[in-house]
């Protein structure tokens, strides 16, 4: 069967009533549809201050893994209901302080529209929801943006019995991540005026699969002192590949069979530390036009990780601060609540391996390198990088460290 790399990813953002004074500011001046490829270099930058942030918390050893493009998504729906300070905070965020809101809103719906068309061998859905009490009502532009931008569905709850209703969401998320995520929310405040969802699931096929027999035991190195056995796969390819010798990092380039690939950032040994100080968007373009097809026996190992972020204080650490306090201004959502976000939940899962899909049987084994060619190894066995694109789009759909593939 064809090797498949699948992963998950469920964002949610949620927005309690909460006593404070607001005040209503105009609508943003409708403007020129901006392409969805405009967005690509604003949430690039978005996704590595963020990995920054969430890399400090993570314990050492332990894998950073998020969606770049969930969060992004998510937090523009909701400036898309907000006002004034609020909204100036979450658009300097997000990179966006030279558009308006008509322009994301427009960006958004091409770029929504863009990953959603279907190709052979690949599964990619992202998509967003919103669940509101069943005695609130938000202005109804304001859900026509959610709708006709963001595709969004939107669907009511009865917090009067708050599990039921967190059921419900649990349900609805499981069924878009294919039950993956089963547990998106574990208990809602009965305040809750509504919640704002983003899902993103993408199964895909390697373009030439691993095979399972080679797969064997072998040492990773977590660091300078410590070893963990994992499954390590092997492949004898033709692979694109960059040394980058002045940045002390190997890249290698893995197409799926669509529109997706991914990218491993293998720094030197000791010096992930140093890569990680100065990569950025700039430096994945880069490597990406810099690749070179060149024969190689990749290893690397099978890997399973999941995360589950509170991202409210990275994001006051990150200049969102009044859409979580008393000044908190979403007066384009509605008149009827004074409305405050009370929290920001991010959970993903990822599984990488050599097994394959249903579309199995179409798929080549290509095990020997075309003749001619002289085979190198390269051998994933150190902390490593990785990063899933989806190319005409440009979007950096999943951004991960992994530090030891054993620890799930």
């Amino acid at each position: 069967m064809p090797g498949a790399f699948t992963t998950y990813t469920l964002t949610a953002l949620l927005l309690s009533v909460t006593w404070a004074d607001h005040h209503q500011h105009p609508l943003p001046h409708h403007e020129a549809e901006l392409s969805c490829l405009k967005l690509s270099p604003f949430n690039a930058e978005f996704a590595f201050a963020l990995y920054k942030r969430l890399n400090a918390q993570t314990a050492a050893g332990q894998n950073t893994f998020f969606s770049p493009l969930g969060i992004s998504t998510a937090l523009s729906m909701l400036s898309a209901g907000a006002s004034g300070e609020t909204h100036s905070q979450l658009f300097s965020t997000l990179g966006y302080s030279t558009l308006n809101q008509t322009q994301v809103n427009n960006a958004y719906e091409n770029l929504l529209h863009m990953l959603g068309q279907s190709h052979e061998n690949e599964q990619l859905k992202v998509g967003n929801a919103v669940a509101l009490r069943s005695n609130f009502s938000p202005k109804e532009n304001y859900l026509t943006a959610l709708r006709s931008h963001f595709s969004s569905e939107i669907f009511k709850v009865d917090l009067s019995k708050p599990d039921n209703a967190a059921a419900e969401i649990n349900k609805f998320v499981a069924n878009k991540t294919h039950d993956k995520i089963k547990d998106a929310v574990k208990d809602i405040d009965p305040d809750m005026a509504m919640m704002l969802i983003n899902y993103v699931y993408f199964k895909g096929e390697w373009a030439t699969r691993f095979s399972s027999e080679l797969t064997h035991k072998a040492d990773f190195h977590v660091n300078a002192t410590a070893t963990v056995q994992v499954d390590m796969m092997q492949n004898n390819d033709v692979y694109q590949i960059y040394q980058d010798a002045e940045n002390h990092t190997t890249v290698i380039q893995l197409p799926y069979k669509g529109n997706t690939f991914m990218m491993i950032v293998l720094p030197d040994e000791g010096k992930m530390e140093e890569v990680e100080g100065y990569i950025s968007r700039d430096y994945i373009w880069h490597w990406h036009k810099s690749v070179n097809e060149r024969c190689v026996i990749l290893f690397m190992p099978k890997f399973s990780v999941s995360a589950d972020y509170s991202l409210k204080n990275i994001l006051r650490e990150m200049g969102i601060i009044d859409a979580f306090d008393d000044k908190a201004d979403f007066s384009g959502l509605s008149d009827a609540a004074n409305l405050v976000v009370t929290k920001v939940s991010h959970q993903a899962v990822l599984n990488v391996d050599e097994f394959g899909t249903e579309a199995a049987a179409s798929t080549t084994v290509q095990i020997s390198p075309r003749g001619g060619c002289i085979t190198e190894n390269v051998k994933v066995n150190t902390p490593f990088l990785v990063f899933i694109v989806e190319k005409p789009t440009r979007s950096l759909l999943f951004m991960a460290k992994i530090n030891d593939p054993t620890a799930a």
